[in-house]
């Protein structure tokens, strides 16, 4: 059964840039991770019109991927993830995580 995750990070004013450069910075490692199947920062597609409710300038959204609970538990407790939120805590507003499984 396949694990999917959205997290929605909001960044204070104008850190948005400093915190997706950290988040790349990071991706290698968590791709290399055991069970890692897609981990990805995605911003508001520009003019996309009505359909779209823009997040804004401040937000991204990470999709992600995980083949079992146990491979995204284990990438929620490395070293490197506690890193990277050390390195960019500072530069958060908000943070929500919804981890999802098929329906």
């Amino acid at each position: 059964m396949m694990i999917h995750v959205i997290a929605r990070i909001t960044t204070l004013p104008g850190k948005r840039p400093e915190v997706l450069a950290a988040f790349h910075d990071n991706m290698p490692v968590v791709h290399a991770e055991k069970g890692c199947v897609e981990y990805q920062p995605v911003v508001d597609f520009p003019d996309a019109g009505p359909i779209q409710t823009e997040m804004g300038t401040d937000t991204f959204v990470v999709v992600e991927k995980w083949e079992t609970i146990e491979d995204l538990r284990a990438h929620a407790q490395s070293a490197h993830m506690a890193a990277y939120a050390k390195k960019t805590a500072s530069m958060i507003a908000d943070r929500a995580v919804h981890v999802l499984t098929e329906a």
